[in-house]
């Protein structure tokens, strides 16, 4: 039972990881060929977290990272679902 889990947590952040970038890419088509309308607005507005940027300091090399920034809206929601989706049909 434990090793099922052990093998969905996997599964479950490369479904999150594919669906953004699916998502992505329905945003960039919905912003290219759907008119100007207030379903475009509502399917294209995005909400923003960001982290960082993220300094580590070590005695031989210093690096930053950052500032990472996660970009949500529906069509990233819909994208998301969607892989999952597919996943869970392929492997469950």
């Amino acid at each position: 039972m434990l090793g099922a889990r052990r093998r969905a947590f996997p599964r479950i952040v490369w479904a999150v990881i594919i669906g953004l970038f699916l998502g992505a890419l329905f945003t960039k088509l919905a912003t290219r060929y759907l008119p100007d309308s207030a379903g475009r607005e509502f399917l294209t507005t995005t909400v923003s977290a960001s982290l960082g940027p993220l300094g580590v300091d070590l005695v031989a090399v210093a690096f930053v990272i950052g500032p990472l920034v996660l970009n949500l809206n529906v069509l990233s929601l819909i994208g998301i679902v969607t892989v999952a989706l597919i996943m869970r049909s392929w492997w469950f």
